[in-house]
């Protein structure tokens, strides 16, 4: 009743399975480390901010330039990996499902990551820099509260959409 081993036989895995194996997991740790580091800024860091009472100092402005600026630039590899993950996975397998779902996922996530750099980031911390230091009162520019609104839906963009490319990466097989 017992089988013995037959050396003559091959692995049901190929070279090329292995390699959208690494790929894909690769992916799919890259997202989740991307997603607990901005749920971690978003519901941690920066509401404990605002609670101290930090945001009204006048430090706060190149405070969270130095904190966004690490931060964007994490973001910025993260989404580098996962463009470059996703692009591996489909060139190494050609049958893989939900292909052009999670290349365009992926496409999605870097513009985003590129925004909140190079548009997003600067352009709030050059509103919050106080630059009169002969104002009596201090008050947040107008256009603040629309940047705010932008970086918001941004955000709720980039969670949703590194939630679906996530799902679509545990749910793909490679074949």
């Amino acid at each position: 009743m017992t089988q013995a081993f037959d050396g003559g036989q091959q692995s049901r895995f190929s070279i090329g399975d292995i390699a959208a194996q690494r790929w894909q997991n690769l992916v799919t740790g890259s997202l989740g480390f991307w997603l607990s580091g901005s749920l971690i800024l978003d519901l941690v860091i920066m509401p404990t901010l605002w609670t101290t009472g930090m945001m009204e100092s006048s430090g706060f402005a190149s405070a969270s330039y130095s904190i966004f600026w690490i931060f964007n630039r994490v973001e910025l590899l993260c989404a580098a990996i996962i463009l470059s993950g996703v692009w591996a996975l489909s060139k190494l397998s050609d049958r893989m499902n939900h292909q052009s779902q999670m290349l365009a996922s992926a496409v999605m996530l870097m513009a985003i990551a590129m925004s909140y750099t190079f548009v997003v980031t600067p352009y709030m911390s050059g509103l919050g820099i106080d630059l009169d230091i002969f104002a009596t009162t201090k008050s947040l520019p107008v256009e603040m509260n629309q940047m705010h609104s932008i970086y918001w839906v941004l955000e709720a963009s980039k969670l949703g959409i590194a939630s679906l490319l996530l799902s679509l990466c545990q749910r793909s097989t490679v074949k």
